[in-house]
């Protein structure tokens, strides 16, 4: 990995999965690359999303059809290039005719089938609930139902893998780090930038990229004293993880009384995730999932399972800010997920691109659209290249559990389950993570949740992992998990590891 020079070609402000997509990108286009984040990447939005690879059905409704094929498209490329976080999932929607009439709903799925064009997934279909097995755990109701196919992702890990590809390619990832001020001098900005440990230092640039998320407005005003005319919508997303509701690997996607959808899937083996509320956020700091989110996520769901839940049942729940490109829109649900780009450059001055809005489906594209913007003022040596190039571990042919397969002959005396949580996290990598190891002894400490003190270290040296929460919520979901206790011997491991990080 790339130190950070005095001068770089694009500096990149903001960890998130845009941020990173960027990156990598102009890395790879063979431009000096630095990328900023105040604290860890994906650490905010990106890390709280509800972890779906989609086109957006519900998005036909507001005819962003646009949007909606692009989305199906990147499906595609993210299936290809990170098949170890990427994976299909069916979506089974239950018919309420009160809500949508049956006809509307069809014509919709043939709509996102036709947008989706050369795809791999299996097309949508009208099915009968209790003949099909789809209806598992569903009350006794709706007799009809539609389903289709989209895709689930780790969302935290597809930022850090995106980061660590960028790094490769010769990118400085940095992480803890807060851009204090910028000022143009001439035809390059001259940047402070504030480390963690308090420590200063100036760098130049050719060109800024604002993907600060939530905070992109107050990024421009009040560290680049940019004045902007146009505003954000920050709207606040919830999800609540309850114990396992249902058996089968499918997911639903159930139509709320209030005209919105829900979605409920399983996840992490033994829980079931529901979400998405949306509803105003104040600002962007912090969100907490407030108690009227999660008794409407609870009803959401009581109105479909036979299996009662109380708020009592939720074992944990996350939210996170999405900042959405303000058009005008009153109802939160209504408003644009698209993205919006913008560049502030006068004549002869140094740009700044602004990123507003996006999801996490079209990341890459927006990478592409990004720097197709600043070529006139950096000129990149290679063209494109994200659509065929595999993530970090994703060079493998097949599906996921032909890797788990062939890792479990490789790695005899290890646990097939550890193996298939290396494979999931890590695809290919997961030789550079065992490092040779061969049995249980040889991983070090064993914290529970099939995570081992080998593999801590790694999220230290190569993913930029500094605190006990970037390891036990976002390089793992472990936190589900482990104990109180579990979860300490976690935390004193990384504080004796502290000094091995990616910095």
């Amino acid at each position: 990995m790339s130190a950070l020079a005095d001068s770089v070609d694009l500096l990149i402000v903001g960890g998130g999965i845009n941020g990173a997509g960027i990156a990598r990108d102009a890395a790879g286009r063979g431009l000096k690359v630095a990328l900023v984040e105040r604290s860890d990447l994906g650490g905010a939005t990106s890390s709280a999303s509800s972890k779906l690879i989609h086109g957006g059905l519900r998005y036909l409704e507001t005819y962003q059809f646009r949007l909606v094929a692009e989305a199906l498209a990147e499906r595609e490329v993210l299936l290809r290039t990170a098949p170890h976080l990427v994976h299909s999932m069916q979506f089974v929607m239950p018919h309420v005719p009160e809500l949508r009439p049956a006809w509307m709903i069809r014509v919709g799925l043939l709509l996102y089938d036709y947008l989706a064009r050369r795809q791999t997934l299996p097309r949508s279909r009208a099915i009968e609930l209790d003949r099909s097995g789809l209806g598992a755990g569903l009350k006794p109701g709706p007799a009809r139902g539609f389903v289709y196919s989209d895709c689930w992702v780790d969302d935290a890990r597809l930022v850090v893998l995106t980061a660590r590809d960028a790094a490769d390619r010769g990118a400085a990832v940095l992480t803890r780090t807060l851009c204090t001020g910028a000022r143009r001098e001439g035809t390059a900005w001259r940047v402070t930038l504030r480390q963690s440990d308090g420590g200063e230092r100036e760098l130049t640039a050719r060109a800024l990229v604002n993907v600060t998320g939530p905070w992109a407005k107050q990024f421009l005003e009040n560290v680049l004293g940019i004045a902007t005319p146009f505003n954000l919508k920050l709207v606040q997303g919830s999800h609540v993880i309850v114990p396992r509701l249902y058996t089968g690997d499918h997911a639903y996607i159930l139509q709320n009384d209030d005209r919105r959808v829900i979605f409920v899937y399983a996840y992490e083996d033994r829980h079931t995730l529901i979400g998405t509320t949306e509803v105003a956020a104040r600002g962007p700091a912090a969100c907490a999932v407030s108690e009227e989110e999660i008794a409407y996520l609870v009803r959401a769901a009581n109105r479909y399972f036979e299996h009662p839940l109380t708020v009592r049942d939720v074992v944990w729940g996350y939210c996170g800010i999405r900042p959405l490109f303000d058009d005008g829109a009153a109802n939160p649900s209504a408003i644009s997920r698209d993205y919006v780009l913008r560049v502030d450059a006068g004549a002869g001055a140094a740009p700044v691109l602004s990123v507003f809005g996006g999801k996490i489906t079209t990341y890459r594209r927006l990478a592409e659209q990004v720097m197709e913007r600043l070529v006139p003022w950096l000129n990149p040596v290679r063209p494109s290249w994200t659509a065929a190039s595999p993530l970090p571990g994703g060079d493998f042919s097949g599906n996921v559990d032909s890797l788990i397969e062939h890792l479990c002959r490789r790695y005899s005396k290890l646990s097939p389950s550890l193996l298939r949580s290396l494979a999931r996290r890590h695809g290919t990598l997961t030789n550079r993570v065992l490092d040779g190891a061969q049995s249980p002894a040889e991983l070090g400490e064993h914290f529970g949740a099939n995570l081992y003190a080998r593999e801590v270290e790694y999220f230290m040296r190569h993913e930029w992992a500094r605190s006990v929460e970037d390891v036990l919520w976002r390089r793992t979901k472990a936190g589900l998990h482990l104990s109180a206790a579990q979860q300490q011997a976690v935390a004193r491991f990384v504080a004796q590891c502290s000094n091995t990080a990616v910095r």
